[in-house]
């Protein structure tokens, strides 16, 4: 079945109905996803960030204040 017939079959279902179908599709894409490789760059940020933290746990910052930081920055 083509996208566009999915789409017209989907139109006709109701709420409840189409909202299972987003949730089967969700759980399919988070299944699949888990076997994506990650970047090796990607991998590495987080290795760096993992130690970091290890290093000083407790030099954390409250996510209101990066979301204050973000803000002033890319105003």
């Amino acid at each position: 079945m083509r996208p566009t017939e999915i789409i017209k079959e989907v139109k006709q279902l109701q709420i409840a109905e189409k909202l299972a179908i987003v949730e089967t599709i969700w759980d399919s894409i988070a299944e699949d996803n888990a076997t994506l490789p990650m970047p090796e760059w990607q991998k590495a940020e987080l290795d760096k960030r993992i130690a970091t933290y290890r290093t000083d746990p407790g030099n954390l910052h409250p996510a209101t204040e990066v979301h204050e930081q973000l803000r002033r920055d890319y105003k």
